[in-house]
């Protein structure tokens, strides 16, 4: 009689580039492109047709600013050899659209604006920083 165990899921930590690195990539290019980056995706955001990229690129806005990894992990099935992404849970995608509808659209690009302006100064760094990194969340209440 043989035992047999099967792994159902394996989570693998998504790996942080080292923070002197990050730094590097804000004040060489991560501040810069990331103005444009969020322009571009707003802009994308207008149309019906650009929703989801645009969408797709907001949420990736910490990433072009400071390259932080996203939250998660990576679930592996061995059974199917399948794997996927698992992060927080999120609201309903109704509550996220209508919020988006109504809020999201509009203030994403006002909290922005500011973050993005406040990283100019060494006072508004940090406080700059945590705005975009939460911009996700301001646009459709992507939790992070």
């Amino acid at each position: 009689m043989s035992a047999t165990v099967a792994v159902k899921n394996v989570r693998q930590p998504v790996n942080q580039i080292p923070f002197v690195l990050r730094v590097l990539w804000f004040f060489i290019l991560g501040w810069e492109l990331t103005g444009i980056w969020i322009l571009a995706a707003w802009f994308l955001n207008l149309t019906i047709i650009g929703l989801p990229l645009g969408l797709w690129m907001i949420n990736r806005v910490p990433q072009v600013l400071t390259l932080k990894a996203r939250r998660g992990a990576w679930e592996l099935d061995l059974s199917t050899g399948r794997s996927r992404y698992v992060g927080r849970s999120q609201p309903s995608w109704i509550i996220r659209g209508l919020y988006f509808l109504v809020i999201g659209w509009w203030f994403s690009l006002l909290w922005a604006g500011l973050a993005w302006l406040l990283c100019l100064t060494i006072i508004g760094l940090p406080i700059g920083v945590l705005m975009l990194n939460a911009l996700p969340t301001v646009t459709t209440l992507q939790r992070n």
